[in-house]
């Protein structure tokens, strides 16, 4: 795909990132906490999958009628908006049984749905683009020749997206199968105002996440913006290893804090927890950083985008930083104050609008790297202030501190002044669990275990 284009669909990725959080309507943390709170599980169930399947088919509606409006405005062709908003429909309609799974301890059914979902998505990537073309000209006037249409790669992306989000509704048929036509709405209305701020706090955190990309688009010359777009979304994947262990992290820690919170000892299991986190957080940042170039022509064939490795390291720190966000934004979930986190992830995406338009300009893709490390550090310092004060948890400030530390110099020193050393690189590494394990073996061989 051409750098132009790479960079346009990232764009388009990003822009629909703002529908997907609009759709969710917080009820995913909103389910976790009534699931926990009331004795009739169902019921909780019974209303979020209502509430959601009404607003996904407005939703529907709406975006089948103004889709060629869509197509306009983001120059983009129909068909493939039309694909995109079934998309977003099928992901809504499957968040509350992926949450049921989540609180009733399923990983394995969870994980096996999700890579299933991938597996059937990858396959049919393979088949359309590379299959279906070579089997249309083998067998003429065959029913491949008759779905096979010349020069439409992009459509068929999406419609292989399409189909797999489709099938892993499927496997959920039978939570709607078992909906009851009866809904409590003091319920709707208690999760709604309990979701509403977790809306909001998902919109800016979708400003933070993708934002970037938008106003690099709209802020660099024309001749250029887009490419630089692509150079940038290609190497921010870099960080994908963070982002997946923040994510699995975050997948199986929230229903656990709702469940164990009624626990005496919650603060002081919550603060272990968190100083897990760091620990590993630091590793996996220190060593994806060292081993990064040795990535880099897997995960970015491209050369041309290798220019934007320098932004890498930010990334990951950046993404470091918003899992220990998300460890300490347990205190206003517990204390039902959603709308102070909605304050914080807004003045995050204020923050990052605000010096993306002052750094674009000057440092291009790498002043979006910077704003995203400042937003996602401010919002984790002062969700700890603020934690202090309404849900104090005693964290092992110390440790937590010394080691993220150790692992933010040894990265830094490494790649900016050691890169492809890797006899330097792994001395770092070595370093680091020596010194892990000298003060956390005990706590290492549990992490293990």
């Amino acid at each position: 795909m051409a750098n132009n284009v790479y960079g346009e669909y990232n764009i388009v990725f990003s822009i629909m990132m703002f529908f997907n959080v609009v759709l969710a309507f917080g009820m995913e943390t909103a389910f976790f906490r009534f699931y926990n709170l009331r004795e009739d599980k169902q019921e909780v169930v019974n209303n979020s999958l209502i509430y959601l399947s009404i607003t996904s088919l407005l939703f529907l509606t709406l975006g089948l009628l103004t889709k060629d409006y869509w197509s306009t405005y983001l120059n983009v062709d129909a068909e493939i908006i039309k694909y995109l908003i079934w998309i977003l429909v099928l992901d809504a309609l499957v968040i509350i049984p992926f949450s049921k799974l989540r609180a009733n301890q399923r990983p394995v059914f969870y994980s096996a749905v999700k890579i299933g979902n991938v597996i059937v998505n990858v396959s049919l990537n393979i088949f359309f683009l590379y299959a279906l073309p070579k089997l249309a000209v083998a067998y003429p006037g065959s029913f491949f020749d008759s779905i096979y249409t010349e020069g439409q790669q992009v459509q068929y992306v999406f419609l292989a997206n399409l189909i797999a989000s489709a099938l892993t509704l499927l496997v959920f048929a039978s939570d709607y199968l078992k909906i009851k036509l009866t809904f409590n709405t003091d319920l709707c209305k208690q999760m709604i105002r309990y979701g509403f701020p977790v809306m909001i706090g998902g919109l800016a955190f979708a400003i933070n996440e993708s934002f970037d990309k938008i106003l690099l688009g709209r802020l660099l010359p024309p001749e250029i913006a887009l490419v630089e777009v692509g150079k940038y979304a290609a190497c921010y994947k870099l960080g994908l290893f963070m982002v997946l262990f923040r994510q699995a992290y975050t997948l199986g820690i929230e229903p656990f804090f709702f469940n164990y919170a009624k626990n005496d000892d919650a603060p002081t299991k919550y603060a272990t927890i968190t100083k897990y986190f760091a620990i590993i957080g630091s590793l996996i940042m220190l060593c994806v950083i060292v081993f990064v170039d040795i990535l880099k022509p897997i995960m970015i064939p491209n050369p041309s985008y290798w220019e934007a490795m320098k932004v890498v390291p930010l990334i990951i720190l950046a993404n470091f930083c918003l899992g220990i966000y998300s460890n300490l934004s347990v205190w206003y979930k517990l204390r039902d104050k959603t709308m102070i986190g909605a304050y914080i992830s807004i003045f995050g995406a204020v923050l990052t609008i605000v010096l993306n338009y002052a750094l674009i300009p000057i440092w291009s893709y790498v002043g979006s790297a910077i704003a995203t490390l400042i937003a996602y550090g401010s919002m984790m310092l002062i969700s700890y202030v603020l934690g202090n004060r309404y849900y104090p948890i005693p964290y092992d400030k110390k440790a937590i501190t010394g080691y993220t530390s150790m692992a933010i110099a040894f990265s830094a020193i490494y790649f900016y002044g050691f890169r492809e050393n890797y006899f330097v690189g792994i001395a770092f590494i070595a370093i680091f669990v020596a010194v892990l394990y000298k003060y956390e073996g005990k706590l290492l061989r549990s992490i293990i275990k």
